[in-house]
């Protein structure tokens, strides 16, 4: 499987072979969308908290006497039938969301996605990434060269560009991540995906 090679001004310079591992990969949402759901679920903060009537302060009083008063019954006035009282059943941030995945659909997963991508058009391969200086403007000359203007792009930079995370992170809709940390959630928050070309042979280990 062959796709056309580019440089940094979008002009075809060649062309690169992709592995049919990677790309060429039958398309499958229900996987998709079940490691996505995951990927979401591990990121997820349990940061909602509600005390339970033990650790309410006070209360520690019976407000009335038991009996002979008219009134119901009451041990403790953070009861949770109480204003001001405990929570039942309320969210904890002991809580985890985690999911585990296995690697091997989290891989099948992602090589749909970036497979599927590839199939509408979405995927450009860079010969190189190379820029005069770590300055944002040079991502942005990039990104006008390929699209015009501002697009939602997932930049996927090889070994020896450790620079270009730092002058593209300052870009709208933009990211770049390494190969190796590919995950499918990021694939699809953007519409296109630039790869550049020594980061492909990275993408057969990614998962």
């Amino acid at each position: 499987m062959t796709t056309d090679l580019y440089n940094q001004k979008n002009e075809k310079v060649g062309t690169v072979e992709l592995p049919n591992a990677v790309f060429g990969v039958k398309w499958n949402a229900t996987l998709v969308q079940q490691v996505a759901t995951s990927q979401l679920a591990n990121r997820r903060q349990p940061v909602a908290h509600t005390k339970t009537r033990g650790e309410v302060r006070g209360g520690g009083r019976k407000p009335w006497k038991q009996k002979h008063t008219g009134r119901a019954r009451h041990g403790s006035s953070r009861s949770p039938l109480w204003a001001g009282g405990g929570v039942t059943f309320g969210p904890r941030n002991d809580r985890t969301f985690e999911r585990r995945i296995p690697t091997a659909m989290r891989r099948a997963a992602l090589r749909a996605v970036l497979s599927k991508k590839l199939a509408e058009d979405e995927v450009r391969v860079v010969d190189t990434f190379t820029l005069p200086a770590l300055k944002t403007k040079h991502v942005a000359a990039i990104v006008k060269s390929f699209f015009g203007k501002p697009a939602s792009i997932l930049f996927v930079p090889g070994k020896g560009t450790a620079g270009f995370s730092r002058a593209g992170r300052n870009l709208p809709k933009t990211q770049v991540m390494r190969a190796p940390s590919l995950n499918v959630y990021d694939c699809l928050s953007h519409r296109y995906l630039m790869l550049e070309k020594d980061a492909i042979a990275e993408l057969q280990g990614a998962k």
